[in-house]
């Protein structure tokens, strides 16, 4: 058998059962990618929606349970709250909430009185504006860092307040050793 013989015995075959469903399989198939490109975008949508809607209460929950972060606050936090620390502060923690309506800067520290003094003036507050028994940081601001700010101590506060933007300060003083006050601040701003 020449080539030629070989193409003609090819072409001379019936053709083949007629395709029956395999576009229906394509359809099928066409129908499930797009199925999958919809719901897998969607899907992650969704998770993160809710993810970002729970955010807010974790972080407060994880505030309160690992407490403040040890250290000085940045550079950038201390100029938008307008706090500062003593130098050679000890004891020194802080954690930063952001939200729609407010942010808060809340920090901890110890120092001598001295220098206490000198940061409630530099803060804009003085020291005579210290309140005798007073405690200016309200319970569920001071729960969400895990302050006790009750009874049984000596305690002396003052507010600070400022025009918006200008951020608003809660210092409450621990003087149960008046010679290295233990200092606690929440700072607010509004924008």
């Amino acid at each position: 058998m020449t080539t030629t013989e070989h193409s003609a015995e090819r072409t001379a075959l019936p053709p083949g059962p007629p395709r029956t469903g395999g576009g229906s399989a394509r359809r099928a198939l066409k129908a499930v990618i797009v199925f999958l490109l919809v719901a897998i975008p969607a899907g992650y949508l969704y998770i993160s929606a809710m993810q970002s809607r729970g955010g807010s209460e974790s972080k407060k929950e994880e505030a309160a349970a690992s407490g403040l972060e040890e250290g000085w606050p940045t550079r950038l936090q201390r100029r938008l709250y307008e706090v500062t620390v003593p130098p050679y502060a000890e004891d020194v923690a802080s954690y930063e909430t952001n939200a729609w309506k407010a942010s808060s800067l809340f920090l901890q520290f110890t120092t001598t009185r001295e220098k206490f003094d000198k940061w409630l003036s530099d803060v804009g507050a003085g020291a005579g504006a210290l309140e005798d028994g007073q405690v200016t940081i309200y319970e569920d601001e001071a729960a969400q860092v895990g302050w006790n700010l009750g009874a049984g101590h000596h305690w002396a506060g003052t507010t600070v307040d400022q025009d918006k933007p200008k951020p608003s300060l809660e210092i409450t003083a621990n003087l149960d050793d008046p010679e290295y006050p233990r200092v606690f601040v929440v700072s607010t701003t509004t924008p």
